[in-house]
């Protein structure tokens, strides 16, 4: 896998746990563990495309 496919399968991911994030924080009651779980996971895809952007 390339650096470049790595970081569209990061991209994609990271748009998958945003849809998903919406949907938790739009329920009446949403579940703060699992909000709180799916933004970490963001950041951290996150952290880990800006890496791969600047070797």
């Amino acid at each position: 896998m390339t650096t470049t496919d790595r970081i569209d399968s990061l991209r994609s991911r990271h748009a998958n746990l945003e849809e998903k994030l919406e949907g938790e924080e739009t329920r009446p009651h949403p579940d703060d563990t699992l909000v709180h779980d799916l933004k970490r996971r963001k950041l951290a895809i996150k952290d880990e495309i800006a890496r791969l952007e600047r070797v």
